[in-house]
């Protein structure tokens, strides 16, 4: 029985949909931008990387041709190899937003059926009544921030009065998010976690995506940083994702990096998570010499969008993309002749854009199925088209939305 693999290159967009402008992302494209970036120096840094953007192994699985069907360019540094190794396409969003639990579980085969709630752009942003209340059930002295903000940018403004009156840091961004940082050590991990989970229950009416632990350590602004133990609480998915379908079938299913947070820890099987990317593939590789035949793995790839994209760092995001693409082989040599492997995105975070934010943008769909055939898969009018590719290619029952292309 054949097995499947998904992977997930998080906010590693081909170039803005044709509803970006309602977005204010008319004109993004985050490979393009990245690829042309590099190509004119400004992709360099000292010690880390330099030159035309180098991703080899990604296109000859057809990443080029992919971003030129998507914007109608080929980016410097791609090409157009006469034969791809695999299939490629790109897939366009339905659901609305762009944010990581929509694109994620319109990847997984059931996109957002409802408007999300966000937060509006004053200071301060969150409803009063929200605030009374978590400072109440929390036992907090108050809280700093309530405002829009990067969460790097935010702890390093107010760490220091956070310490030194224990009140948590909360903000949010373009996403349907609350994100609550605090000092791992001197306000507690355990504590943090059950003070987003008292948020999560307040924000479930005002249809808020994701609430998110942000614990951070140091003594001062010089040398706060996140640690690790990032946590997303989220509204469990709509019903009939790939995930549950591979849980009903009795299959194995690993999930790895942030999956199991982003889908309420709903049918996510095995859960593991490491510090980044280069524990993800390793724990990537390990999962697939040890999943059985029928087995799914769903694994995401978080740096480029959480320490490049959002800190519009182009030099950083394109030795990200070059690392993943050295260890790319590695992964094609572990996938067996009967697997499905699907590399993919679940939005765009544009390094060269405005603000912080993320991008509304296509998303590349590259394939190996287990067969020599390559060439074009097309637009995909829905991410939920690579849920049922992997339905049909296990051998599960079909989903309510998207058609499988294999």
């Amino acid at each position: 029985m054949p097995r499947a693999v998904i992977v997930v290159l998080d906010s590693v967009g081909c170039g803005g949909a044709e509803d970006a402008a309602s977005y204010g992302d008319a004109g993004s494209d985050t490979l393009g931008h990245i690829a042309e970036a590099c190509a004119l120096g400004r992709g360099d840094r000292p010690g880390v990387r330099s030159g035309p953007l180098s991703l080899p192994h990604l296109d000859a699985l057809g990443l080029g041709v992919a971003i030129e069907a998507s914007t109608g360019r080929l980016p410097p540094g791609f090409s157009r190899p006469a034969r791809p190794r695999g299939r490629w396409g790109y897939g366009v969003e339905m659901s609305r937003g762009k944010d990581t639990p929509s694109g994620h579980w319109e990847i997984a085969g059931t996109p957002v059926p409802f408007e999300w709630g966000y937060f509006p752009r004053t200071i301060p942003c969150f409803p009063p009544n929200l605030v009374a209340a978590l400072v109440q059930e929390g036992e907090l002295a108050g809280i700093l921030g309530n405002r829009h903000a990067s969460g790097t940018a935010i702890i390093a403004e107010l760490g220091a009065e956070h310490l030194a009156t224990g009140q948590p840091i909360l903000y949010t961004s373009a996403d349907s998010v609350l994100q609550i940082a605090a000092h791992e050590e001197r306000f507690g991990l355990m504590r943090l976690y059950e003070l987003c989970r008292i948020a999560r229950r307040l924000c479930d009416p005002l249809r808020i995506g994701r609430v998110i632990a942000r614990p951070f350590v140091g003594a001062t602004a010089a040398d706060f940083v996140r640690t690790a133990n990032r946590k997303d609480f989220a509204v469990p998915p709509p019903p009939r994702t790939v995930l549950e379908r591979a849980d009903a079938a009795g299959r194995k299913i690993v999930t790895i990096g942030k999956i199991g947070d982003i889908f309420a820890h709903q049918h996510t099987g095995e859960e593991v998570k490491g510090t980044g990317n280069a524990q993800h593939f390793a724990m990537t590789l390990a999962a697939l010499a040890a999943l059985p035949d029928g087995g799914l793995i769903f694994a995401n790839y978080v740096d480029f969008d959480t320490d490049f994209g959002h800190r519009r760092d182009v030099p950083g995001y394109a030795a990200c993309l070059e690392a993943f693409d050295r260890r790319l082989p590695e992964l094609l040599a572990a996938v067996g002749g009967g697997d499905l492997l699907v590399i993919t995105a679940d939005h765009g975070n544009d390094p060269t854009w405005r603000g912080t934010d993320h991008t509304r943008e296509h998303v590349p769909i590259l394939c190996l199925a287990g067969d020599p055939a390559s060439g074009p898969i097309g637009r995909r009018e829905t991410f939920a088209d690579i849920a049922e590719t992997v339905a049909r290619h296990l051998g599960l029952s079909a989903g309510p939305h998207g058609r499988p292309w294999l």
